[in-house]
């Protein structure tokens, strides 16, 4: 479980949701934008409400680790939801570098050649 804080206010939510909202956050700051989310929390008491947030340029969030003894609720669909937001930071494709020529016939194809361009 993460604190987050957020205009002198800390709220407790899930690893997941923590992790996904500061990436979110930061991606629509680097923008220049800001935009309104909201994200299940749970209250001292142990229930689970919902809190409404602007983030992006000008609304720090801080995320850090939670003291916490009981049960951890799922907010696995909560998280799924900011990653599924349009300014959410994609990941970049990782190269894979290719052990040997022999194992890709194409790796030799040239289309202007019409053909390959070794025998």
């Amino acid at each position: 479980m993460r604190c987050v804080t957020y205009a002198g206010e800390t709220v407790t939510t899930t690893d997941d949701v923590a992790e996904a909202l500061v990436q979110l956050t930061a991606s629509i700051a680097a923008d220049g934008q800001a935009e309104a989310v909201s994200i299940p929390i749970v209250t001292d008491d142990g229930e689970t409400e919902q809190a409404e947030l602007v983030i992006g340029v000008g609304n720090d969030v801080l995320s850090a680790p939670a003291a916490w003894e009981r049960e951890e609720p799922d907010f696995g669909w909560a998280a799924e939801q900011l990653r599924q937001h349009r300014r959410y930071p994609q990941s970049t494709a990782v190269a894979h570098e290719q052990t040997s020529d022999d194992t890709n016939p194409d790796a030799f194809w040239d289309p202007d050649l019409e053909g390959f361009t070794r025998a």
